[in-house]
């Protein structure tokens, strides 16, 4: 497998794992995601290949195939009131295609963008996950990753 950064070519691929990704959210939170929609209109997602502050980065095979993405997010407060200046690479969003799983793809991806996010000069790397996908808390948790903060709610 061959890490890169997104291109426009990869946006079919790219479409085809974001809706798994809402599909694994929508049958988790029926009451909060919709399952007939995509994360991204097409230029929304033409915008965030070419943001640097926003890096994606996908796993391809010989032939080009998306096996897998990270859409990342650098967040930095400078001169906030409470927070410390640090530089964080948020994943937004990491996806190993659903008939791929299994093979390291994500444990591969996520240490790319580990290296990538120490190269640029990263406190650390922060990412959410969803109650309801357990099957991502693990893999989040077997790669090292612990709570920062839990966020909670109470439907009415």
């Amino acid at each position: 497998m061959n890490i890169r950064r997104a291109e426009e070519k990869d946006m079919e691929g790219m479409n085809k794992l974001l809706c798994q990704v809402l599909m694994v959210h929508h049958n988790g939170r029926p009451d909060l995601f919709k399952g007939d929609t995509k994360k991204y209109t097409d230029e929304e997602l033409k915008a965030l290949i070419h943001d640097d502050m926003k890096p994606i980065f996908v796993g391809v095979d010989e032939q080009e195939q998306i096996l897998g993405y990270a859409f990342c997010v650098f967040r930095q407060y400078i001169d906030d009131n409470i927070l410390t200046d640090i530089k964080t690479l948020y994943i937004d969003d990491l996806c190993v295609d659903e008939t791929k799983r299994g093979q390291h793809i994500g444990k591969t991806l996520y240490e790319y963008v580990l290296k990538f996010a120490k190269e640029q000069g990263c406190y650390n790397v922060t990412l959410n996950v969803w109650a309801c996908n357990e099957s991502a808390k693990r893999f989040y948790e077997s790669c090292g990753l612990v709570p920062q903060k839990i966020g909670m709610e109470k439907i009415l």
